[in-house]
Parts: C-alpha cells; sequence; structure tokens
C-alpha cells in the first residue's frame, strides 16, 4: 500500500465590501503556512493527514499590513483591506476558479452597503467556527438578531400577561341554535343528474 503525496486544493468562500474582501479558506484541525502580499495569497497546511495548498493571485491590490488573519478549529479567516475602494468582479485574476464559493453568510451587493458591520464584529466568530452573528444564538448569520425586541411587552400586548387574548367564554357550553350559517350540506348528485 502507497501513501499518497497528492497535494489537494481547499473550499475557498469569499465575500467583500467596497473598502474589503472576507476569504475563508475551509481547512479544518490545521496550523496553515501563509503567505499574503499586495496581489496574492497562498496557504499551505496539513489537514486530516492530506496536504493541501491554495494560491490565489487578487483581481486588485490589497494592503497586507493592515489585513487580518485567524485561523479557527474550523477554517481559516482573512479580513483583506482593498487598497482602492471599489468592487471587484470576482476574487482571483483571470477565469473563474471551480473551488472559489461565495460567502453568502457574509455577502453583500454594492446597494446594501449602508449597514457594514465594522471590522471586529466581522471577525469575532462568537464560538461557533466561521458563522458570524451566532454568538450567544441571537440570531442566525448575517441576520443581526432580535433588534432589541422585549418579547416580554410584545407578549403582554397580545393579552393579559403574554397569554393569549381574552376569548371570553368561547368553546364553553356554545348553543348552535342561532347560527344561520351552518346550514345542513346537500347531498351529493349523481353521474345521471339525480340525487
Amino acid at each position: 500500500m502507497s501513501i499518497s503525496t497528492t497535494t489537494l486544493t481547499p473550499e475557498v468562500t469569499w465575500a467583500q465590501r467596497a473598502n474589503l474582501v472576507y476569504v475563508t479558506v475551509n481547512l479544518a484541525d490545521t496550523t496553515p503556512t501563509i503567505s499574503l502580499t499586495e496581489d496574492k495569497l497562498e496557504v499551505t497546511a496539513t489537514s486530516d493527514g492530506k496536504n493541501y495548498h491554495v494560491s490565489l493571485e487578487f483581481n486588485k491590490p490589497i494592503v497586507p499590513e493592515t489585513s487580518t488573519t485567524k485561523a479557527t478549529p474550523r477554517n481559516i479567516f482573512f479580513i483583506l483591506n482593498k487598497k482602492e475602494d471599489n468592487w471587484w468582479p470576482r476574487l482571483n485574476k483571470g477565469n473563474k476558479l471551480n473551488f472559489v464559493k461565495t460567502d453568502f453568510a457574509r455577502w453583500k451587493d454594492e446597494d446594501d452597503e449602508d449597514d457594514e458591520p465594522e471590522q471586529n464584529e466581522a471577525m469575532d466568530m462568537g464560538g461557533m467556527g466561521g458563522m458570524p452573528g451566532m454568538g450567544g444564538m441571537g440570531g442566525m448569520g448575517g441576520m443581526g438578531g432580535m433588534g432589541g425586541m422585549d418579547l416580554q411587552n410584545l407578549m403582554a400586548s397580545m393579552g393579559q400577561g403574554g397569554g393569549m387574548p381574552d376569548m371570553g367564554d368561547y368553546g364553553e357550553d356554545q348553543d348552535d341554535s342561532g347560527d344561520e350559517d351552518e346550514d345542513e350540506i346537500p347531498p351529493l348528485e349523481a353521474e345521471d343528474g339525480k340525487n
């Protein structure tokens, strides 16, 4: 039995804002070797006994000195500051790479820019391994939690003390004799048109 020395390419997800790019390299339980320059990212690592390598030439330049990296037990996460504020058509130069996917949990379109989270908030994984917004289960990733909703006041406004609204004597000894809407169901018609 021979041991394979094949190098695999990990899945990479990405999202962007006008001023930065989020990149996630999906490799679990690894201590990677990372090379980050103005125009290129290279990650080499071993995970689960297999060798991985990814090399990405960025669509446009970034600022590596102010960019951040965080290796978690589930992945390697990068926040890359763009050299110029603009939207990229794709993460890399050249043709589309089949291992690069859109990170829909962080994705925003150009016209959604007004609700942009701070860099530190985006880097906070909340202990959920790459799922921002899940810290304390306040809401699903990217949904921002309940937005300060006071559930107790909401329930109180629906009825006395958060229970169901007062329904009076509904359901108790109701007299059906006054219901005109509940007529007897007519018999089905036979196929020849006779009852």
